[in-house]
């Protein structure tokens, strides 16, 4: 197809979309087009002007008295609840606070802590983000547990009666796989093993039904495609059948029955809560609070019906610009297989990036050889996309002339 017909295109389906007028919600008037919120959120206009009156105000003027008159207290547990429907988690399951890589040191010792002793295994993603290989391999070690690294699609071989639990990312973050969370899940379940899910790079994005799919424990970032802002914190599931024995390896005075008790010994409190640690930074958490205002009256499926219509036309765009052979998708073409990005594949995609991000067109690189676009319909057009992929053409066209 033509580029004229593929920007015409690009102008229709952009007239249809129903969260086109999300975008004014953010502060994107820089005529980038951003495709790296599966790495940071782009900013949503109100937290600037919410944030000075958490500073200048509640910090400001109230101090230590906005722990109650602000509901600085409340906060990990408040805005989990407004995280909650955006991974299909009921109430009272979902605290936020702590890194990603804390939050999945919880889970997964918690998990190994509920499962029977003779269970000595634990299998982690062989796709996994680095980190969570780093943590599960610490984990083990520090439960007497050994790691075993597997395929997500060969999970549900491997796992045996002497499996405690797995760790697995729900989407690649180098590739753009969507893996089978139902299916995995089920695996492990039917052979007594616990389910713990990474959802960085698909809360936000796409449905995940931790409820209706019998989750364990999850654990996802919030500076993605929540938008929280730059290191804002994570969040911890704990399915409520687990609760009771939700055994945190870091138990901290915030997740006391009595924090403010002081007493020597510990006693944990009852709910999500047990999940939380030390003192909530208050100002992160309550930038993703507002942050997440960007979501009221939006349904993730209709997030997910965009995503896959920007990444569908994005490799279309790709396909009629792009010289055949010059870069290769990584990125799973079924529905049921990709998540909110597309990877592609290029010998020269370092300087290829370099040259995109001078030209306005902003996504990431995977080194050695693997370009990352990122597509947050929230905020994403279907013209940003075409000219994405059109600049791509050019700026490859150039680097072989």
């Amino acid at each position: 197809m033509s580029e004229t017909r593929l920007s015409e295109r690009a102008a229709e389906l952009d007239t249809a979309d129903e969260l086109a007028k999300r975008r004014e919600l953010f502060a994107l008037d820089d005529g980038v087009v951003y495709l790296d919120g599966n790495s940071l959120g782009a900013l949503p206009r109100h937290v600037q002007d919410r944030m000075a009156d958490v500073i200048g105000r509640q910090w400001g003027e109230l101090r230590i008295r906005s722990w109650d008159e602000s509901g600085w207290w409340t906060a990990p547990e408040r805005i989990g609840e407004r995280i909650a429907p955006l991974v299909g988690a009921a109430p009272g399951q979902i605290v936020v606070g702590d890194s990603t890589s804390v939050n999945v040191f919880k889970a997964v010792v918690a998990a190994v802590r509920m499962a029977p002793d003779d269970r000595d295994e634990i299998l982690v993603d062989a796709t996994t983000f680095p980190t969570d290989g780093y943590i599960v391999e610490s984990a083990a070690r520090l439960t007497g547990h050994r790691m075993v690294v597997v395929d997500p699609a060969d999970i549900s071989d491997a796992v045996g009666p002497r499996t405690a639990a797995a760790l697995v990312n729900h989407v690649d973050y180098r590739t753009g796989r969507l893996h089978d969370l139902p299916g995995i899940t089920a695996a492990l379940h039917a052979q007594g093993a616990l389910a713990v899910w990474d959802l960085c790079h698909s809360a936000g994005a796409l449905p995940v039904g931790l409820d209706e799919h019998g989750v364990d424990l999850a654990v996802g970032c919030t500076y993605k495609y929540l938008n929280g802002g730059p290191g804002s914190p994570a969040y911890l599931y704990v399915a409520e059948r687990h609760q009771v024995r939700f055994d945190s390896p870091l138990p901290g005075w915030n997740s006391h029955a009595d924090p403010f008790g002081m007493t020597p010994g510990y006693t944990p409190a009852e709910g999500a809560v047990r999940g939380r640690v030390g003192t909530p930074d208050i100002l992160s958490m309550l930038a993703l609070e507002a942050a997440l205002d960007v979501w009221d009256g939006v349904t993730v499926e209709a997030v997910r019906a965009k995503s896959l219509a920007l990444t569908d036309f994005f490799l279309e765009c790709v396909e009629a610009y792009v010289p055949e052979g010059r870069v290769t998708s990584l990125t799973p073409r079924a529905h049921a297989e990709r998540g909110s990005q597309v990877a592609l594949s290029c010998e020269e995609a370092p300087a290829v990036m370099e040259a995109l991000i001078a030209r306005g067109v902003v996504g990431d690189l995977r080194r050695p050889d693997v370009l990352r676009f990122g597509f947050t319909p929230l905020y994403v057009g279907f013209a940003d996309t075409e000219r994405a992929a059109r600049v791509l053409a050019e700026v490859l066209a150039e680097a072989r002339g």
